[in-house]
């Protein structure tokens, strides 16, 4: 499997992470401790994850979050296999669950038993709610999206829309992957373990924070993104020739001026309704459908090169599945190969940083079910006997 990262050389190697997790949430955080280093055991049921199985805009979720990690297949509703868990937690520095509320407290792998057994255990829980009057309740990322006020700013005024990714799940993941190392930071000054928890709700509501906070600051609630005023005169998706997309902007006037130049608009840079971007903005009702009769003359290759050659932002409008060929992504490592549980082989996208340079890159494959089942219970101590009666289904 290619390497771009010698283990040994990340942050978190020698660190062991034991993961009672599914879906998006959970094994996200698993996966940014896993591509740093740290060695990730995923419990899975005998029959394996659930997420292995779903389909439609389920279908990338175990490929993608679980890369870097080991499974090991445990009937946790058997005495045996709760045991077998426990001897694994008792080598951990880190367990991450996100099952409902109640259900590690049944099995005895909750936080209170298992500091118990490891005073050392920094334990993560991602839930829906933080603890408080909403943690009864069942969320899903499109739950807090809509209850969250992230819906409403995305959608048009009257028809809230989610957000095109599980924004909530994977940045969800990420705090409790931040709580864990501010944990593990502490437990270096303390020597002791804390819970961390992560939650939806509350992470979507930090993701709306800021129009939360233009009310605050201006008495005026944020009109949902279609209808917004922009703060910008040129900031737009226009069509161009044959069809074809693209986002412009033009965010200052020395970028208006550079802009006019370009594409000559002599009789534009001259207007003096239009010399500042606050009376641009006022111009925008007649402004914006002049511009886009004018950019609708030119190509999308044209337009991407006028505005890269006068470093003009500039975007056009791509599918996830051109991204696997994005020659930006492509040159700087942004991709790398990877052979799915089934065998067949495809590209993952890796963390959006460099470590001294280096992306942290793959260093195991997503597993099989149970895949390490064995070799783990064995460093555990069980004899061939006791692992055949513990894996038979």
């Amino acid at each position: 499997m290619p390497e771009n990262t010698l283990p040994n050389t990340l942050p978190y190697a020698g660190l062991r992470v034991v993961e009672f997790t599914h879906m998006v949430m959970g094994p996200t955080c698993g996966m940014v401790l896993a591509d740093l280093g740290a060695e990730v055991i995923k419990v899975e049921p005998l029959a394996g994850d659930n997420t292995r199985r779903l389909l439609g805009s389920g279908a990338g979720f175990f490929a993608l979050f679980n890369r870097n990690k080991k499974s090991i297949a445990l009937d946790l509703q058997s005495p045996e296999g709760r045991e077998a868990a426990l001897r694994l937690v008792a080598t951990a520095d880190v367990v991450s669950e996100n099952f409902k509320p109640g259900t590690m407290k049944k099995l005895g792998l909750d936080y209170a038993s298992l500091k118990q057994l490891n005073p050392r255990l920094v334990y993560v829980s991602h839930k829906g709610f933080l603890p408080g009057p909403y943690d009864h309740r069942t969320a899903l990322d499109e739950v807090v999206q809509m209850m969250g006020g992230l819906a409403y700013m995305t959608g048009r005024p009257g028809d809230p829309l989610r957000a095109g990714t599980s924004v909530n799940d994977i940045m969800g993941g990420m705090f409790g992957a931040i709580g864990v190392m501010a944990a593990l930071a502490q437990r270096e000054k303390t020597g002791h373990g804390q819970e961390v928890q992560s939650a939806l709700f509350e992470n979507n509501v930090f993701l709306v924070a800021q129009h939360m906070m233009q009310y605050a600051v201006t008495g005026k609630p944020a009109a949902p993104m279609p209808a917004r005023i922009s703060a910008w005169a040129v900031y737009d998706v226009f069509q161009a020739r044959g069809g074809e997309q693209i986002f412009l902007a033009v965010v200052s006037d020395s970028q208006w001026a550079v802009f006019c130049d370009a594409f000559g608009f002599a009789d534009l840079k001259d207007d003096a309704r239009l010399k500042t971007n606050n009376e641009r903005v006022v111009a925008r009702e007649w402004l914006i459908p002049m511009l886009r009769e004018r950019i609708a003359r030119y190509g999308v290759a044209e337009l991407s090169a006028m505005f890269e050659r006068h470093a003009l932002p500039f975007a056009p409008i791509t599918k996830p599945e051109d991204l696997l060929d994005d020659p930006h992504l492509q040159a700087t490592g942004g991709l790398a190969p990877i052979t799915l549980p089934d065998g067949r082989e495809t590209r993952t996208v890796l963390l959006p940083l460099t470590l001294d340079g280096e992306r942290p890159g793959v260093r195991l494959n997503p597993p099989r079910p149970g895949e390490h089942t064995r070799e783990l219970l064995a460093e555990l101590g069980y004899s061939p006997e006791e692992i055949d009666r513990l894996t038979k289904t």
